[in-house]
């Protein structure tokens, strides 16, 4: 049976990849340098539309990876010598921590409960943090902050970087880009596309603020920060990069600009509403983050009451839906729901049909 993929990364691939596939290809694009004329003007194009999309100022560099979690470590080898603060609200900001620590970084946490937001008073961040890591959106437990308590930090803290992940929030995230200094997402979520593709936005002052690091420390390589802002500056990339999701990032970005970036959060938002109101009713199923301010509008994570979680899937699986699992400690009792724009409000409604009939 054909399957529509409720899941949260990779997700349903957004039903206009194909023609864009068959353009790139067809014009033999997938053969040019990341040094031609040809490879610019993806850059460029993908750089544009997603500038539009996310208002993102012009002092931001837009930078090319080939994942998020390529941009944990790059971010973290590039923008700190010894002191990076992490505040953990599930998994992948967890990662986020676990990977400054194995670079050898003198990384704090604080963690809250799982299901549960913060505020920014909340935070105890230490005086010599240099830079402040914030998971916007926690794909692994639908914890979402929201973006004043981000710009809120930002300026009760402002000697310290700040970094955003918005890997699984992005485009739906309203990010005031002036209260941060640098944020980043992955491709395979909301964009709805092949997985391989990491995006990091940078602010120029946070890069002129951690140049000499270069000098006294480790920084990589090759996709140092210093080799993708040159690159950066002529819209190429140290080396040779995934060209055909820039190409796809581009041109998905610009289905979105056209259609209405405002009118695909106001669906996002309804949907989610639809799904939450189901889950408050259901005695079968419940929303896991329970305070209504915290609740992700992309990521439904679900509380499975009276079926395992394997049922659940399995069931919904024959029914042509599939949904994610929950994730790490909370695998054997949760599933994960992808709120992203190629999911319609036809598709919500048949899952919460499909749910009901537990």
């Amino acid at each position: 049976m054909e399957q529509f993929y409720f899941t949260v990364g990779p997700a349903q691939i957004h039903p206009k990849v194909l023609e864009y596939s068959s353009q790139f290809y067809n014009e033999g694009l997938g053969s040019v340098s990341h040094r031609s004329e040809a490879f610019r003007n993806m850059y460029k194009e993908a750089d544009r539309e997603l500038r539009l999309l996310l208002n993102v100022p012009d002092d931001f560099a837009i930078l090319f990876l080939s994942s998020a979690s390529e941009i944990f470590e790059r971010l973290l080898l590039n923008c700190v010598h010894t002191h990076s603060f992490h505040a953990i609200n599930g998994s992948f900001a967890h990662k986020f921590y676990k990977f400054s620590l194995a670079l050898g970084k003198k990384a704090v946490a604080q963690e809250f409960p799982l299901g549960t937001g913060f505020t920014a008073d909340a935070l105890k961040v230490p005086a010599d943090a240099e830079l402040i890591c914030l998971t916007h959106n926690e794909t692994s437990t639908g914890v979402s902050i929201p973006e004043n308590t981000i710009a809120e930090v930002h300026q009760r803290h402002p000697n310290a970087l700040l970094a955003v992940d918005i890997v699984s929030s992005a485009p739906n995230v309203r990010l005031d880009f002036t209260q941060l200094d640098m944020a980043f997402f992955s491709v395979q979520k909301a964009f709805g596309l092949p997985s391989g593709l990491g995006v990091w936005f940078i602010r120029q002052s946070a890069v002129e603020k951690v140049q000499h690091l270069a000098k006294t420390q480790m920084v990589g390589a090759q996709n140092t920060l210093d080799a993708l802002i040159k690159n950066y500056k002529n819209f190429e990339t140290p080396s040779t990069p995934n060209i055909y999701n820039i190409y796809l990032l581009g041109k998905i970005a610009g289905e979105y600009n056209r259609y209405g970036v405002e009118k695909l959060r106001a669906e996002t938002k309804e949907k989610a509403t639809m799904l939450y109101d189901f889950l408050e009713q259901s005695v079968h199923f419940k929303a896991f983050v329970q305070d209504p301010q915290y609740r992700s509008e992309t990521v439904i994570v679900v509380d499975c009451l009276h079926h395992s979680p394997t049922d659940v899937i399995s069931k919904l699986k024959s029914m042509g839906l599939t949904v994610s699992s929950g994730y790490a400690s909370l695998k054997d009792r949760q599933i994960r729901v992808a709120n992203f724009p190629v999911v319609t409000k036809e598709k919500i409604q048949e899952l919460i049909d499909s749910l009901g009939r537990f």
